[in-house]
Order: structure tokens, then sequence, then C-alpha cells
């Protein structure tokens, strides 16, 4: 079984972590998950501001993952069926928070730019996982901002390097 979730993966954190693990769960020992991962671009389009890991790390970030068998980008930006179709996956996996009250997945689809149609055409069924309670990655970024550091600027002593933070 091919499972298959996507995302930002921006300030990886447990949330992440827990949803990774559930889609090797639901592939089993023998399958595969695969991680749509957000560009640069496309989170800035999205969100009004850029990631504050480059594509390059958090994709980095994501291989390292023991849960994660192999990480494409989803290059299709709001229209998720171009990944999609290239990773041929058995079910799409992401987090209950998805689900509007009444557990309405219109909101879903159109995140991914599919309707029922389209994915009943592949034998697509998508999968919510419990949302883990607590931390977010824009929480992350709110305490750290009131903690007095804009993420946004360099700390003194350091450097962007072939994606990478390094010390000067």
């Amino acid at each position: 079984m091919i499972t298959y979730t996507g995302g930002s993966f921006d300030l990886f954190h447990i949330g992440h972590l827990e949803l990774l693990e559930a889609c090797r769960d639901l592939a089993g020992i023998e399958g595969r998950v695969v991680v749509s991962l957000n560009t640069d671009a496309f989170i800035e389009t999205y969100k009004g501001k850029p990631p504050v890991q480059p594509y390059t790390v958090r994709a980095e970030m994501l291989w390292a993952c023991r849960y994660v068998d192999m990480v494409v980008a989803n290059v299709g930006g709001a229209d998720s069926r171009v990944a999609i179709d290239v990773v041929h996956p058995d079910v799409l996996v992401i987090g209950d928070d998805w689900l509007d009250p009444g557990r309405d997945e219109r909101r879903y689809h159109a995140q991914l730019g599919v309707d029922p149609d389209w994915l009943k055409a592949r034998g697509l069924n998508i999968v919510y996982v419990p949302r883990t309670r607590g931390t977010s990655t824009s929480d992350i970024r709110e305490l750290i901002a009131a903690r007095g550091f804009d993420y946004e600027e360099q700390p003194s002593g350091y450097r962007i390097e072939n994606g990478r933070v390094v010390r000067t």
C-alpha cells in the first residue's frame, strides 16, 4: 500500500511526526509513505509569508524521518492532482483538523484541488487521523515571537549557506 500525505512541514514538530507515523501504520512494513512537500513559492503565495526553513532543509528533515520512504515536490501548488497522479497512492492521509463540523470533506478537497468524482475515478479514499492537539507550526512561531526572536531575521553570528543555517 502507498500512503500519500502533503504539507509544508516547516518547523518539524511532534504533530508532523505523529501524522507520518500514522501514515506508516496504514502503509504497513511493506508499504510506502510518500510526502508531497509544498515548495517555498507556494507557501509564500498560500500563507502570505515564506517558510522559516527552505525547501531543501524541510525535504532533508522528512527524508531523515524513519516513517518516510519518499519525498516529492508539490509542483502543482494548489492543484495537488499533479503530485497525486505521479505517486499513484492507494490512500490519502491527513489530520482530522481538515474536516469541517459535521465531518464535511469539501474544505480538504478544495485544498487539494480535487473533487469526489476525481478521487473515485482513481479509487482513492481520504483517511483522517487524529490531529495532535496543542502543537502547530503557527503555535511555535507565536511562541518564538513572544520570546523576542524574529524568525524572519537572521541572528547575528549566523548566515544561510546552501539552505542551512551556519555559524559565521
